[in-house]
């Protein structure tokens, strides 16, 4: 299919208009002008580049692309070796962020709770992107961290009495620390996210309120893995989830 056919069909699914970010959504560097080959990862680091080139892709599809708010636009050091693999090569690089945190079906938010069990109830957060819920079936909140390591791979920092119950959780993928106390006021038995703040272990002790960082990266693979599959069954096209190796 055309790039820019490819580019109008997720920005209309995700809705990208609608949100206000710290990144360009969509298109951030044009490469060919047929796709055939999309990749997906989490963040377009240097290894996702050249993982995508080695599988042969025409477009690589992440969640953290380039050109953040407030950082030099300068093209040099890291910087410029990604750009220039990129032109090099001829790949399309595109990029989702709060758009793809938000989906109500392929996002970050709503795969986490497919694999989890959680019931989404309502939103809340910045541009309501974060959600809370009921987990199906409710446990103790040791029981739930092993659930979460099962599902991602790696054991989730906890602040919470361990067999404490779990039965109304507020999540949001990545770095969203500050919506914890947002979360307390929902009334929640935990919030989970990926990562934790110093003042996030003080708050969860004295309100009894668990908070559970599980990942950045752990929280975050899913969404657009999910959108590649999505892609790859509409328009037939090949698609190839990239791994990475992110601890955080």
């Amino acid at each position: 299919m055309q790039l820019y056919e490819l580019r109008d069909y997720i920005e209309s699914l995700l809705e990208v208009g609608a949100f206000r970010d710290y990144c360009p959504n969509g298109l951030q560097v044009e490469g060919k002008t047929e796709v055939q080959r999309i990749a997906t990862a989490v963040t377009a680091s240097q290894d996702a580049l050249e993982a995508a080139t080695n599988w042969g892709a025409d477009a690589l599809i992440v969640h953290h692309g380039y050109f953040w708010r407030g950082e030099a636009p300068n093209l040099v050091g890291i910087k410029k070796r990604r750009i220039e693999h990129l032109l090099k090569h001829e790949m399309s690089l595109l990029a989702y962020h709060l758009p793809l945190d938000a989906h109500p079906e392929l996002g970050n938010n709503a795969q986490l709770a497919s694999y989890l069990g959680l019931g989404k109830e309502g939103a809340f957060g910045e541009q309501k992107i974060a959600c809370f819920g009921q987990l199906q079936p409710q446990m103790t909140l040791a029981q739930f961290a092993s659930r979460l390591s099962e599902e991602l791979g790696q054991a989730p920092q906890v602040i919470g009495i361990p067999d404490g119950p779990v039965k109304r959780v507020a999540w949001c993928s990545g770095a969203a620390q500050d919506y914890f106390e947002e979360a307390v006021m929902l009334g929640v038995d935990v919030f989970l996210t990926g990562e934790i703040s110093e003042r996030n272990v003080h708050l969860a002790r004295e309100t009894g309120v668990a908070f559970v960082a599980a990942g950045h990266y752990a929280t975050e693979r899913f969404g657009v893995r999910a959108l590649g599959n999505h892609l790859a069954r509409r328009f037939g096209l090949e698609h190839h989830f990239i791994e990475q190796d992110c601890p955080v």
